[in-house]
């Protein structure tokens, strides 16, 4: 006797649901996502930052010197280092701009485009010719 002899030839039972719609079939296999949001945490652990480099003695001394010796008729070219909002570290960015105020007490400068970069966190400061 074959395995399944007693049900081979049986007609297939009737439900008492109403049938779905072909349109509606189709939401049934949808792709579904267990853990939401688990790419976007893959890219992020993954994206590198730059640790911010401690200068020496006579780079701030001349970053200093340059400081108060802006004059804000002239562009300058600024490297500093942009603290990550998520991680440790961050990176070097270089921005040109002219200096509308330097704030000592605050420890920042303030650009003409309302750029606000603080003075620790500048690396290289030289005027744009």
């Amino acid at each position: 006797m074959n395995k399944y002899e007693d049900i081979i030839n049986l007609s297939r039972p009737i439900s008492n649901h109403p049938k779905m719609p072909i349109e509606s079939r189709a939401k049934e296999f949808m792709p579904f996502a267990a853990l939401t949001g688990y790419n976007e945490s893959i890219l992020e652990e993954g994206r590198l930052v730059d640790t911010k480099k401690v200068l020496s003695r006579d780079k701030i001394e001349e970053i200093n010197y340059t400081l108060n010796k802006i004059d804000k008729d002239n562009s300058y070219l600024i490297t500093y280092f942009k603290h990550d909002k998520y991680k440790n570290g961050g990176e070097y960015l270089d921005i040109i701009g002219k200096i509308k105020k330097i704030d000592f007490i605050y420890k920042k400068i303030i650009l003409e485009n309302k750029e606000i970069i603080y003075i620790e966190d500048i690396y290289n400061i030289v005027q744009k010719l």
